[in-house]
């Protein structure tokens, strides 16, 4: 039997996955590793420790599924996008990596809109505007303020492919993951050697591009060892996690969305020509499929608000021990009205990007009264982070994007109130599929489609991905909901200035 590895080096942890050609998953094992925040709003991993849960969760996949090294055919590769890993010339890390929630870099942001001649031209360049969580402020940043670090820099690479280096000893990286780095010239599908030449940055610094199932190398004889696998084992392009989760959820067709509540939160649709947000707030990049794009727009801080809320506030959470603290908080949330009794939340706790883009943006709940209770706050965290994600579906809606169906995945897809009520705050039944396993599961398939055992990529999703469940929207939810949706929007308005005069002060 021919098996496929799928590898997605998330923040929190790696999860690695093995299916066989028809989409079944024989194992899956997740390994940790810490995110260090040496200061407010910076935030750096170690990629030793992606290397190291890699080897960890490709080992006990292979023990789990008992598969022979050689059945093994081919691996794909996600994970977090943005993220910068800085090389010598030897090879050796430079310094941690900066991540894609770090928000160091407004200045040079900055930088990089006037060298490029306007935000306006910025877009017609590479699709997108200046954001802090991309790759390229964060080689300005190098640049500008550890000189002796940018002087030994000879290679730039996203958290993914510095695996695929660790893997194959080739430099490379795929349309999808590169479109983030903001050096990319998405309607092209290469790298932009015009903006590139305004940064004075040396295209040497980049690897070769790919499209996402193309093979990029084999296992060098070092990694097949550590690996308990062989040199025949081929590793494709793969995704950055926002396309390669998008793929695993069957998003590769005209009028499909996604919706993920991770970390992060993300709106994803399909798009077969390059469309743009002429103001910026949606990223457009190049899709997963070969000769695609998608747009999408992300929030920050999304599972993560929840997390904040329930870890750091409700940690003593009454009469609820700490393995049932999530579960706990939201049945007591799902037993409060839907509006939170007129509660609001704005999730900003790292700063936003889609709509905002607004590094100083903050967390704020607006509406208290004493009739509230901790019910209705945990509902509004909730609430708080899908009007966040309605942003971007209103966004898209406006660009006259097809919309027939949205699918929910990520943490948020599990959880039945968070499913009822991204229904209800969208207006729209909301899909879930018999199997969700995220990023890994769509780069596997991704191998499987560089091995040949697929045609294509919609042929391999059409082959292995079914709708499970949908969700209706409660007709009296949502129009609680509507009435509340155009005061969320107002918030953030009329609060701007206060929050960047707050961000002085942390």
């Amino acid at each position: 039997m021919s098996y496929y590895l799928g590898i997605d080096i998330g923040t929190s942890g790696t999860k690695s996955l093995l299916i066989d050609s028809e989409g079944t998953v024989h194992a899956e094992a997740s390994a940790e590793y810490p995110l260090h925040q040496p200061r407010a709003g910076w935030t750096e991993q170690d990629p030793e420790d992606w290397w190291k849960a890699t080897i960890r969760t490709v080992r006990q996949v292979i023990q789990i599924a008992k598969c022979k090294p050689g059945d093994v055919r081919a691996i794909g590769l996600s994970g977090q996008m943005h993220g910068s890993v800085f090389l010598d010339k030897q090879d050796k890390v430079i310094r941690p990596a900066l991540l894609w929630n770090d928000q160091r870099t407004v200045a040079e942001c900055d930088e990089i809109t006037t060298r490029a001649g306007g935000r306006k031209a910025l877009i017609k360049m590479v699709a997108n505007p200046a954001l802090t969580g991309f790759t390229a402020p964060k080689i300005l940043w190098l640049r500008n303020r550890e000189p002796r670090n940018f002087d030994r820099l000879a290679k730039v690479l996203l958290p993914k492919d510095e695996i695929r280096r660790r893997l194959t000893g080739e430099y490379a990286s795929e349309v999808s993951d590169a479109s983030g780095t903001l050096l990319l010239d998405v309607v092209k599908r290469k790298w932009s050697k015009r903006l590139l030449s305004k940064l004075e940055l040396d295209p040497d610094l980049l690897p070769p591009v790919y499209e996402s199932e193309d093979v990029t190398g084999t296992l060098s004889k070092e990694a097949a060892e550590t690996l308990g696998l062989t040199t025949d084992c081929k590793v494709v392009g793969g995704a950055g996690d926002c396309a390669a989760g998008a793929v695993g959820n069957g998003v590769v067709k005209r009028g499909i969305l996604s919706t993920s509540v991770g970390t992060s939160g993300v709106m994803f649709v399909h798009s077969d020509t390059p469309q743009y947000d002429s103001e910026g707030r949606l990223h457009t990049f190049c899709h997963a499929v070969r000769g695609k794009w998608h747009m999408m727009g992300v929030n920050l801080t999304s599972g993560g608000a929840l997390q904040w809320w329930v870890d750091s506030i409700l940690q003593g959470l009454s009469g609820i021990g700490k393995k049932d603290r999530y579960q706990g908080a939201t049945n007591e949330a799902a037993n409060a009205a839907a509006g939170s009794g007129g509660l609001l939340f704005l999730p900003y706790l790292n700063g936003e990007r889609t709509p905002h883009a607004d590094p100083s943006a903050r967390g704020a709940f607006i509406g208290l009264n004493t009739t509230h209770q901790r019910a209705e706050m945990t509902r509004a965290v909730m609430e708080g982070v899908t009007f966040a994600l309605r942003d971007s579906l209103e966004i898209i809606r406006g660009l006259d994007v097809p919309v027939r169906e949205i699918r929910a995945s990520g943490g948020g897809s599990k959880n039945p109130l968070w499913r009822q009520m991204q229904a209800d705050v969208f207006g729209k039944k909301v899909s879930t599929l018999e199997v969700e396993q995220g990023p890994a599961f769509g780069v596997a398939l991704l191998a499987a489609v560089g091995d040949q055992a697929y045609k294509s990529i919609a042929e391999a999703c059409k082959a292995t991905i079914k709708v499970a469940e949908q969700t209706p929207a409660d007709r009296k939810a949502t129009k609680t909901y509507n009435q509340l949706y155009p005061i969320y929007q107002r918030l953030y308005g009329n609060l701007k200035e206060d929050f960047a005069e707050l961000a002085k002060l942390q």
